[in-house]
C-alpha cells in the first residue's frame, strides 16, 4: 500500500523561502513511492512558537488526528520545534495515531526498525534533559538566600490583634487598625476559635 504523506516546511523569516526544503522532500517521496496528499507551510514563523501560533503545524496535527496521512515528512528536526522535548511530544502525538515521521537531514524514518530505535534514544535524551533542568533548579533554590513570600508578623502584633478581636471589633476594622491584611486577621480569628 502506498504511504499517504504530508510535507511540513517552515522558515523563520519572511525573506526566506521553503522551496529548497519542499523540492528535496518531493524528490524523496518520488524515490520512495510515497503519495503526497497534503503540504503544510509556516512562512516567517519561529520554531519556538507554540502550536497555537503556527497555523500550518496545527492544521497538520489535525490531519494526523483525522488519520488522513500515514507519514509526516520534514526537512529537519528544527523545522518542527526548537527543543528535544517539543520533538518527543510531537512524535508521541503522531505515533499515538499510527503516523510515522521522516526527517531528511537527520535520516530519521520511524517506519523502519532503526528509526524506531533512534526515536527511543531521543526519548531517553529528552528525559535526561528534563532531569538536568530539574536538578539545576533545585540546586539554584538551595543556594538562594532570599526568602519568598511576605515577612512574618511579629508575635507582639499577633497578640494585639487577638486582644482587639476579643474586644469585639470586626475583622475589617482590626485589619485597618493594625495595618495588616484582612486575610491575616481572619486566620488569627479562626486560630483563636479553634483554641477556645
Amino acid at each position: 500500500m502506498t504511504k499517504r504523506i504530508a510535507l511540513y516546511t517552515r522558515v523563520s523569516t519572511d525573506n526566506q523561502t521553503t522551496e529548497n526544503q519542499r523540492r528535496e522532500l518531493i524528490a524523496v517521496a518520488e524515490r520512495m513511492g510515497w503519495e503526497i496528499v497534503a503540504e503544510f507551510e509556516d512562512q516567517g514563523i519561529s520554531g519556538a512558537k507554540g502550536r497555537d501560533q503556527r497555523p500550518a503545524y496545527d492544521a497538520m496535527l489535525k490531519a494526523v488526528a483525522r488519520r488522513e496521512i500515514d507519514l509526516v515528512a520534514s526537512w529537519a528536526v528544527d523545522r518542527l520545534g526548537r527543543s528535544l522535548q517539543d520533538l518527543i511530544g510531537f512524535l508521541n502525538e503522531i505515533n499515538a495515531k499510527g503516523v510515522d515521521l521522516y526527517l531528511h537531514t537527520q535520516g530519521l524514518d520511524t517506519s523502519t526498525p532503526s528509526g524506531r530505535a533512534m526515536f527511543g534514544m531521543l526519548s531517553v535524551f529528552a528525559d535526561f534533559e528534563r532531569e538536568m533542568i530539574r536538578s539545576r533548579i533545585k540546586a539554584g533554590l538551595a543556594r538562594s538566600t532570599k526568602r519568598s513570600g511576605r515577612p512574618a508578623i511579629p508575635p507582639i502584633t499577633i497578640q494585639q490583634i487577638e486582644r482587639t478581636l476579643a474586644q469585639g471589633l470586626s475583622i475589617n476594622a482590626t485589619a485597618r487598625k493594625h495595618k495588616v491584611g484582612v486575610g491575616t486577621v481572619h486566620r488569627i480569628k479562626v486560630r483563636m476559635a479553634q483554641a477556645a
